[in-house]
């Protein structure tokens, strides 16, 4: 049975991941601050501004500028914000977002000046206990995802139900996701791959090729990991299995 799904951010992830879910069979409510992109989603089931690609949206996406409209009847909330803009975006949610829903992060990144997890920063904002929250990481370029490639990502909660809930609301015969419990992991290895990630791309502008650049993933990853044993990061004992896919993002 499908649910009732919000999505928090309309920009080129935000609306592909809505595109996903409404595909999985779930009513989903894009929201956004910017009126045009409301009207175009709802009224066109096209979002010209962040993902023109995508010529028509599923019929069972809407979208609304109002915060508490948005969020009423959600039995999931996923939150697609720009990371450095959680916090003050998300603190316009609280008190609005029902009891029994869970909040999931799309976002990776730590956020400046507090050097705070998005699971954190998350959690603050909305007053939410561990359980709530999920987060979802892997690599997921939204104009794939747009297309329908095949893709997979990785749903963590401490909440082991939880999580599987909210990767069957996500489940569709192109786009897989798995459970683990690891959110600490998970979201470390999300923005530690971004440091890597920029090296390769000033790698590559400055001319240097492949062998350069699986240099520094392969030297990366090792930090990674590295990372994961001096700081006691995770549990990736029991969700090993899923590391390298929310890793290799």
């Amino acid at each position: 049975m499908g649910k009732n799904i919000t999505v928090l951010g309309a920009g080129a992830w935000g609306t592909a991941f809505g595109q996903v879910l409404a595909d999985a069979g779930n009513t989903v409510t894009m929201w956004a601050k910017e009126q045009q992109i409301v009207e175009g989603i709802r009224d066109h089931h096209h979002n010209a501004v962040r993902l023109p690609s995508v010529e028509k949206l599923p019929d069972n996406m809407t979208a609304t500028g109002d915060r508490a409209e948005a969020v009423k009847n959600a039995d999931i909330v996923v939150v697609a914000i720009a990371a450095q803009f959680a916090r003050v975006a998300l603190v316009e949610f609280k008190g609005l977002i029902p009891d029994h829903a869970i909040v999931v992060s799309l976002m990776k990144g730590i956020e400046r000046g507090t050097n705070k997890r998005m699971d954190e920063v998350v959690r603050e904002s909305l007053d939410l206990p561990a359980d709530r929250f999920a987060a979802i990481s892997g690599p997921n370029l939204s104009k794939e995802i747009a297309d329908r490639h095949p893709a997979a990502t990785v749903v963590a909660c401490t909440n082991l139900d939880n999580a599987t809930k909210v990767a069957e609301a996500c489940t569709t015969s192109y786009f897989k996701p798995f459970v683990t419990t690891d959110v600490i992991g998970l979201e470390m290895c999300g923005s530690l791959k971004n440091v890597t990630a920029l090296a390769v791309g000033m790698a590559r502008g400055a001319g240097y090729g492949e062998n350069t650049a699986a240099m520094i993933e392969t030297r990366g990853r090792s930090r990674w990991r590295r990372s994961q044993d001096l700081l006691r990061l995770g549990r990736c004992g029991r969700s090993h299995r899923h590391l390298w896919l929310f890793a290799v993002s």
